[in-house]
């Protein structure tokens, strides 16, 4: 039996580390895969990227921690008689780079062979990738991933953007705040990748968030909850105003004060949709390539049969503009299409990458999710509490684990009690617990508030009755 994969990571120090330009990455990731091959190596993929962020933090209306980095780093995978491995090395100097090759290549003998073990067939790349060598090069233009004025921010207008975050955190309620932390960031990364058997490609974007962490004082407990707010955006002018942020920051702290446990039961449950990215993990997780293999998924064999109710569609669309999943090919070099993952409760597709899917005699898809879309409904997430005769509105989860192979799942939960419509009061220390085959049936409805600030557009779901534990 084949053993699982093997990755060997090489990490060097960033002494003698060299900035290069678009076309002499590009040269010098073809050097390094020519060298691979000449040093023995059947096949051979190479990135080399350039990252570059600033992250600053306010706290006390000064500034407590800011951070700059620029880092280089090149990886290389190697495929050499049935056997892989894979390195990365910050040191970009081809005089470092000749012996951490051949080591690299070396050292790949001694693994154990595993015959599903190859580079992706050539008809799965895209034709004419984004390249700096030409190619559609603009795909990251059309699709807007890249800010062309991520450069021409000055520091203090950086600094500044923080600073009015904590301050309008505070603007009220000042003798129930504790403390704020506010922040700023924003980063730029591109790289370039090559592979032995044809392809070769450039990614590229930007990206900015910002938000504040509240803590207030909550006189009635003695406790002291705290909740943040915070918003990414691939350009800094789609960020939320700074008094938005800092105000919801401040808001959402504010209403976990007397916070409780209820009464254990059974409840319907709102998830709101900016934390619903741990309710869909309970699916996404299973519907991996490497879980099917691996007997690790209840999704196994479940493809074209229904998972869930009529109200879930999912859909992995790597062509939105600013989006954050938006790519024209994926990790290993597979070429983005469109596809419906769930539609209406039947499952379509898997996401299978080139190796799990020789394994399992599957045709590849891409072993990861670029924007992950829902279906939604026409009602607002107040129009669904407004109906809501009794239950929880989730707002948060603090902890807790799934079991990919039986569905089984227990979270740690925050939230808002409802009745009758009406926000009743905060509720914490609580766990929702059951299955992921039973939970996904008991989907009742989707908001019309899909997430903007991330990869993952979830917008707030209704589920019915689901196990609460409390007192």
């Amino acid at each position: 039996m084949s053993p699982p994969a093997v990755a060997i990571v090489t990490h060097s120090k960033n002494k003698g580390k060299e900035k290069v330009s678009d076309n002499n990455r590009s040269a010098l990731a073809e050097w390094v895969m020519e060298s691979a091959l000449k040093s023995g190596a059947d096949q051979a993929a190479v990135s080399v990227s350039e990252h570059r962020s600033i992250s600053i933090e306010f706290r006390e209306k000064k500034i407590e921690q800011l951070t700059e980095s620029l880092q280089s780093s090149l990886s290389l995978e190697i495929y050499a008689d049935q056997r892989y491995s894979s390195h990365s090395t910050n040191d970009l100097r081809k005089e470092f780079l000749s012996g951490f090759i051949e080591k690299a290549v070396g050292m790949t003998a001694y693994l154990a062979q595993d015959e599903y073990r190859s580079l992706p067939d050539p008809k799965y790349y895209p034709k004419n990738p984004p390249s700096v060598n030409g190619g559609t090069g603009d795909f990251y233009t059309d699709f807007r991933l890249c800010d062309n004025h991520y450069d021409r921010i000055p520091a203090s207008r950086k600094i500044q953007t923080a600073a009015e975050i904590e301050e309008a955190a505070r603007a009220q309620d000042s003798d129930r705040i504790i403390s704020v932390t506010s922040w700023y960031s924003e980063s730029y990364s591109e790289s370039v990748r090559i592979h032995s058997n044809g392809f070769s490609g450039q990614a590229r974007g930007t990206g900015f968030s910002a938000g504040a962490e509240v803590t207030v004082r909550d006189e009635v407990s003695g406790g002291r909850p705290e909740e943040a707010f915070g918003a990414g955006s691939r350009f800094r002018n789609d960020l939320p105003d700074t008094q938005t942020l800092g105000r919801k920051a401040r808001e959402r702290a504010l209403r976990k004060i007397g916070q409780k446990k209820i009464v254990s039961g059974k409840y319907d449950m709102i998830v709101e949709n900016r934390v619903g990215s741990r309710m869909i993990s309970t699916l996404l997780g299973p519907m991996s390539g490497g879980a099917l293999q691996q007997k690790s998924s209840f999704l196994e064999g479940m493809a074209g049969k229904k998972i869930a109710s009529e109200k879930l569609t999912v859909i992995d669309e790597p062509f939105i503009e600013k989006g954050f999943g938006t790519r024209f090919f994926d990790g290993e070099g597979l070429k983005s299409e469109k596809r419906v993952m769930i539609e209406k409760g039947v499952l379509k597709h898997y996401y299978i990458d080139t190796y799990y899917g020789k394994k399992l005699g599957m045709e590849p898809t891409s072993g990861s999710a670029s924007n992950t879309i829902f279906d939604c409904g026409t009602n607002s997430p107040e129009t669904m509490i407004g109906n809501l005769k009794k239950g929880i509105w989730v707002t948060g989860f603090i902890g807790g684990n799934s079991n990919p192979t039986t569905g089984d799942f227990s979270f740690g939960i925050a939230g808002l009690l409802v009745e009758n419509g009406e926000i009743v009061r905060p509720v914490n220390e609580m766990n929702i617990s059951g299955n992921a085959k039973e939970l996904w049936h008991s989907l009742a409805e989707t908001g019309n508030d899909p997430y903007p600030y991330s990869g993952l557009r979830i917008p707030s779901m209704m589920f019915e009755r689901v196990s609460f534990s409390g007192i």
